[in-house]
């Protein structure tokens, strides 16, 4: 250990006590949050410029990974009961089993929607940035991550929609409850729906027992949520240190080799989000700015952190606190939205690189049926992705070896990916989460027709 790395360790155990200090004062967590942040910010680059001082960066990282990697860890541990509990309770509370239907249908239909045209702007920001893979090099880092990607395809080559729905089914839930495949959560999902439906069948036939196992799931959840504010409470500390660790291990030079990738790809994250704010706007006749204060803290960490499934405790108590949307709406759009139709890492990401690659080779990408071939593998790619995991990764080894692409381009990006990530994430989260607004709004303009029409 090199006492330089020491010092660097106090300094950042230093910082800690003005951001426990401003955390006290504050009575919301989102400026804390954004102070953390920025806190990260300047502790990284400071790194980043004492690289050569430093003796032992990667001990030092170990350390402030205890706290980043730690909080992403607790967040992990709630995802599986917040899940449960929740739907299970909302379940449990609907008096018309009918909704449930529709807060399902109306989630995977925008989640989709939006994914195809995520498609389309990825592909339209390859088109104006000429982005093509011609030129690109494979060092040695990228020539075995491409060793590893060949390993991997296996994994995605007989992927098939039958297979991806069978997947989703719970078969052993105490193994979905302990995260043992990718599409644990939705497995989960289905579990309470059902186990939800058997509550309110019991109720029918004996409503003393109805009442008493509600109560119990009223109690489970209260203390469930308990648990999700307690640990929400470290989040500007867990996005302080992801932060950090993040800008200090980044490569600039790498960066900016690829700089016409990286300025292509967030120009079309940019546009995406302007494109969920002008739904909300036209459909839900909502004001873009106002639902972007309330739900900025939930993209911080899902910027900071890159995990949509960690990022589902903060997301759900958004939708509910804030946006004011129903707890099963919440629920439902924020499970779904961790696995299913997520607009950056299975839209934008592997749409670009189809179009990167395909124009070396001599296809037309402007050929309208080419095209159209393109958004449909992407959509379809996106519903299942959940089925082998990997985010944007596994999507683009979906959709290019559908297109009759290679997959190299994938690993000759890698060292751009965990900066590009970041935005990726914070886009997926929140097209989840426009997902539960515009269907909150979708079924109260219904309900209130429905209303009108009774008087």
């Amino acid at each position: 250990m090199h006492y330089s790395a020491l010092l660097f360790l106090l300094l950042f155990l230093a910082l800690l006590w003005p951001l426990s200090l401003w955390h006290r004062k504050c009575s919301t967590l989102s400026p804390v949050v954004f102070f953390g942040l920025s806190l990260g910010v300047l502790y990284g680059a400071s790194l980043q410029l004492a690289a050569g001082w430093i003796g032992d960066k990667n001990w030092l990282l170990g350390w402030i990974g205890v706290l980043g990697n730690g909080y992403i860890n607790l967040l992990h541990l709630l995802v599986m009961p917040l899940v449960l509990v929740s739907i299970l309770g909302a379940v449990v509370q609907v008096s018309n089993t009918r909704s449930l239907g529709k807060i399902s249908l109306s989630v995977l239909t925008i989640l989709l929607g939006t994914t195809a045209i995520a498609a389309l702007v990825g592909i339209w920001m390859a088109q104006l940035f000429h982005l093509s893979a011609e030129g690109l090099v494979a060092g040695a880092q990228e020539a075995a991550r491409i060793q590893v990607l060949d390993q991997r395809i296996g994994q995605v080559g007989d992927l098939s929609i039958p297979k991806i729905l069978i997947s989703f089914i719970p078969e052993n839930i105490f193994a979905d409850l302990a995260g043992s495949r990718d599409t644990s959560v939705i497995a989960v999902v289905i579990f309470a729906v059902l186990l939800g439906l058997a509550a309110l069948a019991v109720g029918k036939e004996n409503p003393q027992q109805g009442a008493a196992i509600e109560k119990f799931v009223g109690i489970a959840r209260a203390w469930v949520m308990k648990l999700v504010r307690l640990i929400m409470a470290f989040t500007p500390y867990g996005v302080m240190a992801l932060v950090a660790s993040l800008i200090a291990s980044s490569s600039w030079a790498d960066i900016f080799n690829l700089l016409n990738f990286v300025v292509a790809s967030f120009a079309a994250i940019l546009v995406m989000f302007v494109v969920h704010g002008l739904l909300l706007l036209l459909v839900n006749r909502s004001n873009p700015l106002e639902y972007f204060s309330k739900v900025w803290p939930v993209l911080v960490f899902a910027f900071s952190s890159r995990s949509s499934a960690a990022t589902i405790p903060l997301n759900i108590e958004t939708q509910i606190d804030k946006l004011h949307n129903s707890p099963a709406v919440a629920n439902f759009s924020a499970s779904f939205g961790a696995t299913i139709g997520q607009n950056g890492c299975a839209g934008i990401y592997p749409a670009m690189l189809a179009i990167m690659v395909a124009i070396p080779m001599g296809i037309n990408v402007l050929d309208p049926l080419w095209l159209a071939t393109l958004v449909l593998v992407v959509v379809i790619s996106s519903f299942g992705i959940a089925g082998v995991g990997g985010g944007a990764t596994f999507a683009a080894l979906v959709v290019l070896p559908a297109m009759g692409l290679p997959i190299t381009i994938v690993a000759l990006l890698i060292s751009v990916e965990p900066l590009i990530d970041m935005a990726r994430t914070a886009l997926n989260v929140n097209g989840s989460m426009v997902a539960g607004t515009l269907t909150e709004g979708w079924l109260s303009d219904n309900h209130s027709a429905k209303e009108r029409d009774k008087t």
